[in-house]
């Protein structure tokens, strides 16, 4: 846990976005995979983290925002659970820890929030995005469990994403933390690329570094030579010379702050022509980005920025043609670069979606597009500092994809789909970074992970003969 007054002036200060009510803020509970006794690596909630601190399952959080008061709720282990997990803080010890002063036994829960419901009072809570917790606020609230989301609070959803958008000083070392975890992640990976080994022996490599490092994986890990299947979780696939393998993966600390990197990497160290001009259009939009990056900056702008950088690669290489402007404006990038540019990290690697996309990555000033690949942009809004976002551009060839806007005669003035049959299996690329906008620019956080054609070819080129 960080220390008693970072918890207490977050909560101080979350008091201070409401108009009053009290906030309650349920934490996990522990979820079953087979039966009751197996159960999930517990992972908390990161809000109830956010205020509270506390990793146990099984607790909720009162922040009284009329009264100034704070109230935990939880319960002591008796000697049946020590038993099997040995003796742990007491929910006294705990709340010291987090400077609250009132505790009671969870089930005390109940009659609280009945009586400031008799008397009233408004009840501010967040969405639910855990079956137990939606039946738990159903008992408390007497809100149909199916209903719960449909009454949260605007109110308190606006006030924590601000708070918990703009990174303290704490948290961008944990997260610089989760990044030192990451570079041995990917570099591993990439030392591993060699033709002939399962995909599901780098995966397993690589999962296992987070887990040695207080981990676990802040997301399941993407590991493919199919790289245009853009969330990929299989790992059949046995590497052949010449492929391009993603990587996209990242780990948390035992703070739960994350990390989230993507690598491409050429299968048996080298990249063909073919791929070195892809690659390098690529990575000319993430540094181009990260360049442009800096407080009062429109994201939505810098992922259009890395679209016409792509589309004007594309043209380049003949897999594109036209005005580059009109191609973006219209939409016709989005065959190769389906997704948007990145999003908000910290305790969550998406950070805040459980809250709304919108709430996070938009605001009163910028709206959703409903363009294909630009609607699916999660973080548009204007950068501030302390803000820390993914830089993750990409270029895939997806058949699919292609056959459909094919057979639909798509964008024909913009797209040379007979030159594009000639990378119909070329899979894709995806170079991901992790920045901190700063007062003046951005940083790019983390030690520096091999992105350039030079740098991971030296790198591999150690470890491959």
């Amino acid at each position: 846990m960080f220390s008693k007054e970072i918890y207490t002036t977050r909560r101080e200060n979350l008091r201070k976005q409401l108009s009053g009510g009290l906030i309650l803020l349920p934490g996990n509970s522990d979820v079953p995979f087979n039966y009751p006794a197996n159960i999930y690596t517990f992972r908390q909630d990161s809000s109830f983290l956010y205020f509270f601190g506390i990793k146990n399952p099984d607790f909720a959080g009162i922040i009284d925002a009329d009264s100034g008061e704070d109230f935990l709720f939880g319960n002591d282990l008796d000697i049946d659970d020590i038993i099997w997990t040995g003796e742990q803080p007491s929910v006294k010890e705990l709340a010291d820890k987090c400077g609250v002063k009132q505790t009671y036994n969870f089930s005390a829960v109940y009659d609280f929030i009945s009586k400031a419901i008799s008397e009233g009072r408004k009840i501010h809570y967040l969405p639910a995005y855990r079956a137990q917790t939606k039946l738990l606020l159903e008992k408390l609230l007497g809100i149909p469990a199916g209903e719960v989301n449909d009454n949260t609070s605007e109110e308190l959803i606006k006030a924590v994403v601000k708070l918990r958008s703009v990174k303290e000083p704490v948290e961008i070392k944990e997260i610089e933390k989760a990044l030192d975890t990451a570079y041995l992640m990917h570099t591993t990976s990439m030392k591993s690329a060699v033709p002939g080994v399962k995909e599901q022996e780098i995966y397993g490599k690589i999962e296992g570094i987070a887990l040695s490092y207080g981990g676990p994986v802040s997301f399941p890990v993407i590991l493919s030579v199919n790289g245009q299947i853009l969330h990929n979780h299989h790992h059949e696939n046995i590497l052949k010379a010449g492929q391009l393998m993603i990587t996209d993966a990242g780990a948390e600390t035992e703070m739960h702050y994350c990390s989230d990197i993507t690598r491409t990497t050429p299968v048996g160290g080298k990249f063909s022509l073919k791929q070195k001009e892809i690659y390098e259009t690529v990575l000319k939009a993430n540094t181009e980005v990260i360049k442009k990056s800096k407080p009062g900056v429109f994201y939505k702008d810098m992922h259009l920025l890395s679209a016409k950088i792509i589309a004007e690669g594309l043209k380049s290489v003949g897999l594109m043609k036209g005005d580059i402007d009109d191609a973006v404006e219209k939409g016709a990038h989005a065959l190769f670069y389906p997704h948007g540019l990145g999003h908000m990290m910290g305790l969550d690697v998406h950070d805040m979606e459980g809250l709304g996309e919108d709430y996070v990555g938009y605001d009163d000033t910028v709206k959703r597009s409903k363009l294909f690949g630009t609607a699916f942009l999660r973080m548009a809004r204007k950068l501030e500092p302390g803000f820390v976002v993914t830089v993750e551009p990409g270029i895939y060839f997806i058949p699919a994809l292609i056959d459909i806007w094919k057979k639909e005669n798509k964008f024909t003035e913009f797209i040379n789909y007979d030159k594009l049959e000639e990378y119909r299996n070329f899979g894709g690329i995806r170079i991901e970074d992790d920045i901190l906008i700063t007062e003046n620019g951005c940083k790019v956080l983390g030690k520096p992970i091999p992105k350039t054609v030079e740098e991971i070819e030296n790198l591999m080129s150690e470890f491959i003969a």
